[in-house]
């Protein structure tokens, strides 16, 4: 399973998303600190779910940091957040 497909079930199980869009954006990012050969290092997020919009913004994005923890700590170097409200 790709690292991406590991996200979008992570977030799928834990917000219950109405709109899920997530990019791998790493060969943007080739060179840059971070970046590993094969990609799957720097990803941008679109989400709605009704749990996230309830919360400020910096407290949405920590909760999707807290449960993709696991794929920060295997190489997942970046990912831009757009909490949809």
């Amino acid at each position: 399973m790709s690292r991406a497909d590991r996200m979008r079930q992570i977030l799928e199980t834990a917000f219950q998303p109405s709109l899920l869009n997530l990019i791998d954006d790493s060969m943007k990012h080739q060179g840059h600190r971070g970046w590993r050969e094969g990609g799957e290092t720097h990803y941008n997020l679109e989400i709605k779910a009704e749990s996230l919009s309830r919360l400020p913004r910096v407290q949405a994005q920590q909760a999707i940091y807290r449960v993709l923890k696991s794929e920060f700590e295997t190489g997942l170097h970046a990912l831009s957040i757009r909490v949809i409200v």
